[in-house]
């Protein structure tokens, strides 16, 4: 067994089961790891940071109980220090349980991120302990306020001298500042820096430039060392005009996102997280919603790196013990994260519709002003917003769904900024093209008004593009996810990329409403053969001023459309060629075709992610499998059953194709759905490494590629 991992995933859902959960199983589960000391690692602190264990954990370090944990989404840190046995065996002993559920969704099961084992002198830089906060000053020249929170786990009292170094990303070095103080012995003390900038690059959402900024500590107990990442960006929130990035309006075109992958469940490798992003980016997806708790570290990092407008949440809405530390250790280990724009104190709460959520917001929100006094704070409000009391106290008016309230409620705050916290949430499936199947609960894949909350993605763009004083909204959703479902089906269907990180229709109408490149998408595939005469409704998704229909070259007409609409036309199936040109000044710009294939003869297989890949044991290559027919097209509406196989030096971990498709992801025989069937290898060593997929009566498929 290799971590991190998730056990629940590789279960097979039963209907009996929980469906907000994704009908499967939860079990309990115990681990345990033997490790080594040595006389070396005496007068040193020694801790087990867990990233992530789902969802409660108890922890035994030697024998020795160590501590909880009873959330499945924030880090925690055990202190073994003085448990350790410092020449010789060690062990540490994990208990997982998993039938308490903190959400209403997927939430797998077991060390599903990573465990590090840190090993420090007894004078250090405590966990999360290095803050840095970049202020702009009048003359645009900006100032660097680090503080950093020293611990001394000796008996003594020590002097410990800081200096600090501010670099830029070729890491030379651009300023430094030298101070010291004195951290009594058991206890922890605040050192303050400020560090002249200059006027460095900003980041943003197009040239996200990051800095770093590193401390040396140095005491009779030893050195030690951190750095960290930020960026210099000045966000405002507008009362009306909404978000104002470095002085120039920005609308945040974002996206909800779990922190899940549907071939591997809870366990995310960093590589897959940053795919993800990659292709929401790719989407013209600006914004992500860490929804509904802390996200990997992997996944805010990429966030940095890729321009994206965060909203950070917190898991726990409470003002216990509990819920105030894990706020803290959310704020601590994300507030130098120059993504991070605003802080979530929660999600949806009932709590935030009466008086006493009122009394617990005002308790978070003190404790995240102090942690952070620049980040707006809020809350995202489904119940009755037009009367929820948390708004009084929130930096920003957040609101899931519930569109009419949005007027009212400006009238009530014409001081505060809005954001569309959550929104649309319809339900779509990838190539699907006909009515609705409740047997299989499944959607066609258009996009429309679903129910009187669920509001088209179209529609709700021209509303936050309507009104400068919205300052943007986080679509649901970016990515399927488990649960939150209905059977057979086992994900949601709202997501703009399938549970698979196949791309549906709903990625490229994103496209049409938020990128400026000229594009076009045309939907449905032209595979309907026994339709022949029957009315087909053809789509086009564009961010161009006119499209044009043809079938087999002859015009089905010409449409003006609208800025953030689409194209619409009622055809007589007959097979051909489909195909859509998109104009902008009268001059063609983009165009897409879709073809009646012949049946398929062949498997293809395409690498998705190459460009990001190490032979490490830890990455995974995305791979799609396709079929097409004899001239080489891909068939939309393929249905083989394939076989996935690689060499040594990697290994199958995960195939998916169909969402209501109950063989666990890890098994490497799949039935293709529409078109595509997805598989995840693992590359276990630098080298060639080769898929192949075969099925009955297709020729087989191989892929070679080579990782470093």
């Amino acid at each position: 067994m290799s971590l991190p991992h998730d056990y629940v995933i590789r279960h097979v859902p039963e209907k009996q089961n929980n469906e907000a959960l994704g009908y499967f199983p939860y079990h309990n589960a115990w681990y345990r790891k033997n490790f080594k000391l040595s006389a070396e690692d005496q007068n040193k602190r020694l801790t087990l940071l867990f990233e992530g264990v789902a969802t409660q954990a108890t922890v035994w370090v030697n024998g020795c109980l160590m501590g909880h944990s009873f959330t499945g989404y924030t880090p925690f840190e055990i202190d073994f220090t003085d448990v350790a046995n410092l020449d010789g065996d060690n062990s540490v002993t994990v208990y997982v349980k998993t039938d308490e559920h903190e959400g209403w969704w997927y939430e797998g099961g077991g060390i599903y991120r990573h465990v590090w084992l840190n090993k420090t002198p007894f004078v250090s830089v405590d966990l999360y302990g290095l803050y840095v906060r970049p202020e702009r000053a009048g003359d645009g020249s900006w100032n660097c306020h680090v503080e950093t929170t020293l611990r001394n786990d000796a008996f003594v009292p020590h002097h410990a001298t800081v200096t600090t170094t501010l670099e830029d990303k070729q890491g030379a070095i651009l300023a430094t500042a030298t101070a010291g103080t004195a951290v009594e012995p058991k206890a922890t003390a605040l050192l303050c820096q400020n560090i002249a900038a200059g006027k460095p690059a900003l980041w943003d959402t197009e040239n996200p430039t990051l800095y770093t900024m590193r401390v040396k500590v140095t005491s009779p107990a030893g050195d030690d060392e951190l750095s960290t990442r930020f960026g210099f960006r000045d966000i405002v929130f507008d009362p009306d005009k909404g978000l104002i990035l470095n002085g120039k309006p920005v609308k945040i075109k974002g996206v909800c996102c779990h922190g899940y992958y549907g071939l591997t469940g809870k366990a995310v490798p960093d590589n897959i997280q940053r795919y993800r992003l990659r292709l929401l980016r790719e989407m013209g997806a600006n914004g992500y919603r860490c929804a509904h708790y802390p996200q990997a570290v992997a996944t805010m990092d990429a966030l940095d790196e890729y321009g994206f407008l965060v909203m950070a949440e917190t898991r726990w809405f409470e003002s216990s013990k509990e819920g105030r530390e894990q706020l803290a250790t959310l704020m601590k280990r994300d507030r130098n994260h120059p993504c991070v724009v605003m802080w979530s104190l929660g999600n949806e709460e009932p709590f935030f519709a009466k008086p006493e959520g009122k009394r617990i917001f005002e308790t978070l929100y003190t404790d995240a002003k102090r942690l952070d006094p620049v980040r707006p704070i809020m809350g995202a409000v489904s119940n009755t917003p037009e009367s929820a009391p948390i708004f009084s106290v929130a930096d920003l008016i957040a609101i899931n769904y519930n569109l009419p309230t949005y007027e009212p409620l400006r009238q009530k705050y014409p001081e505060k900024c809005f954001i569309s916290s959550e929104n649309c949430a319809v339900p779509s499936t990838r190539g699907f093209f006909f009515d609705d199947d409740e047997h299989k609960s499944i959607y066609n894949a258009k996009d429309r008004t679903f129910s009187n909350w669920q509001t088209s993605r179209e529609d709700t763009w021209k509303f936050i593009m309507a009104r400068p004083w919205v300052a943007g909204g986080y679509q649901w959703a970016g990515i399927e996810h488990r649960g939150e479902t209905i059977w057979p089906r086992l994900c949601s269907q709202s997501g703009a990329l399938d549970l698979y990180l196949q791309k549906k229709d709903a990625f490229y109408q994103n496209q049409s409403l938020w990128t400026d490149k000229p594009m076009v998408h045309l939907l449905p595939h032209w595979n309907f053969q026994g339709r022949e005469g029957e009315i087909i409704s053809v789509w086009a998704y564009t961010n161009c001023q006119e499209v044009e229909l043809f079938l087999n070259d002859n015009s089905l007409g010409r449409k003006a459309i609208e800025r953030f609409g689409h194209g619409e036309w009622s055809v007589p199936y007959a097979p051909g060629e489909l195909r859509v040109v998109a104009y902008n000044d009268g001059q063609e710009v983009a165009s897409d075709s879709a073809i009646t294939t012949g049946p398929a003869v062949a498997l293809r297989l395409r690498l998705e992610n190459g460009d990001d890949l190490r032979g490490n044991g830890r990455d995974l290559a995305v791979i799609t499998c396709y079929a097409v027919d004899a001239e080489g097209r891909c068939v939309p509406d393929a249905t083989a059953n394939i076989t996935f196989a690689c060499n040594k030096i990697s290994v199958i971990v995960g195939t998916g194709s169909d969402i209501c498709d109950h063989v666990p992801p890890h098994i490497p025989e799949r039935r293709m759905r529409a078109g595509l069937c997805a598989a995840a290898v693992r590359c276990l060593a630098p080298g060639k490494i080769n898929v192949y997929a075969s099925a009955p009566g297709l020729t087989t498929a191989r892929l070679e590629f080579e990782v470093q």
